[in-house]
């Protein structure tokens, strides 16, 4: 089975509003970078997004994954199961609050089933060289589509 790292940010400027994510993919030393963005959405929309596009560029499936975030909402979401259970309740949380970004995390739960993965949390701007690229990435993604007056 491959090892693949992948990395990820979002970013989001005004929250909601405009919004990227990146993400970074190393395999046998080589990366691969990814990034876009959308033009209303939020912090938590980008971050999603940047691990469902990473987990989507993956040409083989399984592949054992380490994916690294600043995300506790990812990370915590995948690798403490509250995304499973949010969907197992009809997207309702624990406290039968509607869980937020069903649409994604419908996507991301189908994606991360296919692979073997470990989830790494890691402070963002904390000089993390992956995650402060991905930061800048989402970061530039994000300004092309600010308006300005």
């Amino acid at each position: 089975m491959k090892h693949i790292d992948i990395y990820t940010d979002g970013s989001c400027k005004c929250n909601p509003g405009p919004g990227g994510w990146g993400a970074i993919l190393v395999y046998k030393g080589i990366e691969k970078e990814l990034c876009g963005g959308e033009a209303d959405t939020t912090n938590n929309r980008m971050e999603l997004m940047a691990v469902i596009k990473a987990l989507q560029a993956l040409r083989e499936t399984p592949c054992d994954i380490t994916l690294t975030s600043d995300s506790k909402y990812v990370i915590d979401g995948l690798s403490k199961g509250w995304a499973m259970s949010w969907k197992e309740k009809g997207w309702k949380k624990a406290d039968k609050s509607p869980a937020l970004n069903p649409d994604l995390w419908e996507i991301l739960l189908s994606l991360v089933s296919k692979h073997q993965i470990t989830y790494v949390w890691v402070k963002g701007h904390a000089g993390h060289p992956y995650n402060e690229r991905c930061d800048e990435m989402a970061q530039n993604e994000a300004n092309k589509l600010v308006i300005s007056d």
